[in-house]
């Protein structure tokens, strides 16, 4: 549809906009058009002016405005009539004997040219369909052979004076193409006066955008956003990490099974001492339901008894040595034990060293 010629309205210059649609060129400006007005007053004032340059008739003429045209771009019938003979056309009223059937059949013929009061609009035929070519619009307006008699009707109803034109119509490229391969319209024209307010509503608001076209905006980011492959990742990420921290917490805050060490640490005098140590092992086990306390005293009390233990076992061993210097390093490093405050467990390993020491020492 862009080799159809299309002219905008300007000013008031409807008719001339009107003949070049029709035509498909611009083969007419106002001042054409103004020139064949002034004629045709011409014409009309040596009419006039045959009963007499001094009759009422003809100085009231004179002191009357042109009734072909006006400062506003105006041109009337007669002004398209006499530029339409030009190229050897004519137009007919279409209720006329002489227009035949044409309000019947509109699609058999090649173009139509409308008016109502001062506005002047063409309805042709290019290729093989219709177009309003209305310069009110904002472009060609694709009418359908269907539609193109309820449209004509409804412009008289509107007060339109329709007219057929007859004649063989220039050729025009848009005729040509529009042969080959038919136009397709998705949306129609708009009025240019909707098209200009739409404008003024951008430029209101300082920014070249509509409230549709922010909604689309908002609906696309939205779309964008929940499906962004990152935000899942990071979710998950996250979710990892939680439960790495949980699982270092939960590792972390353990207690330490204080039966298993006293175990370990009686069964270690055992080896050491049998005699008391089974018995108290025996004790632990009559009371099975009795609760082991793990109060520092407690801890005090069975360090000091390790103590005696062991310092028992180094006399013992001091008796056989051949170095006496090892009841004191015994001494010594038991001493440092209990003043280091170690943990049970790690007293308990350094309790083990020193026996080992001390069984090696025997031997």
């Amino acid at each position: 549809m862009d080799s159809i010629f299309h002219e905008k309205q300007e000013g008031s210059l409807c008719a001339q906009h009107c003949l070049n649609s029709l035509l498909q060129g611009s083969y007419f400006s106002a001042v054409d058009l103004a020139s064949i007005a002034q004629d045709l007053d011409d014409v009309e004032g040596a009419h006039m002016a045959e009963g007499g340059v001094d009759s009422v008739e003809y100085l009231r003429f004179q002191e009357q405005p042109s009734t072909n045209m006006d400062d506003s771009g105006f041109f009337s019938v007669q002004v398209i009539s006499k530029a339409l003979f030009v190229w050897e056309l004519v137009s007919i009223p279409i209720g006329s004997s002489e227009a035949g059937i044409a309000s019947v059949y509109p699609e058999r013929e090649c173009a139509f040219i409308c008016n109502f009061r001062e506005h002047w609009l063409t309805i042709r035929k290019l290729g093989n369909q219709w177009f309003n070519l209305n310069s009110l619009l904002t472009g060609p307006e694709l009418i359908s052979d269907t539609y193109l008699s309820m449209f004509l009707a409804q412009l008289q109803k509107e007060g339109y004076s329709i007219f057929v034109i007859r004649g063989s119509l220039p050729e025009c490229e848009a005729d040509q193409l529009l042969r080959l391969i038919p136009a397709v319209q998705t949306h129609p024209p708009k009025l240019l006066s909707d098209d200009a307010q739409s404008s003024n509503q951008k430029a209101s608001t300082g920014v070249g955008v509509t409230q549709d076209d922010l909604q689309k905006a908002l609906e696309a980011s939205r779309g964008l956003t929940s499906g962004y492959k990152g935000d899942d990742e990071l979710q998950a990420a996250i979710q990892l990490s939680l439960r790495g921290t949980e699982n270092q917490v939960s590792e972390a805050s353990e207690p330490v099974n204080q039966d298993e060490l006293r175990r370990k640490r009686e069964a270690f005098f055992n080896r050491q001492n049998p005699g008391p140590t089974q018995s108290s092992a025996a004790s632990n086990q009559s009371t099975p339901s009795e609760v082991p306390s793990t109060s520092k005293e407690e801890e005090k009390r069975e360090l000091s008894t390790a103590k005696e233990r062991v310092e028992s076992n180094t006399n013992n061993s001091a008796k056989t040595s051949t170095s006496p210097s090892c009841t004191v390093v015994a001494e010594q490093e038991t001493g440092e034990l209990l003043d280091s405050g170690m943990t049970e467990s790690a007293m308990l390993e350094a309790a083990i060293k020193m026996s080992i020491e001390s069984v090696e020492q025997k031997t």
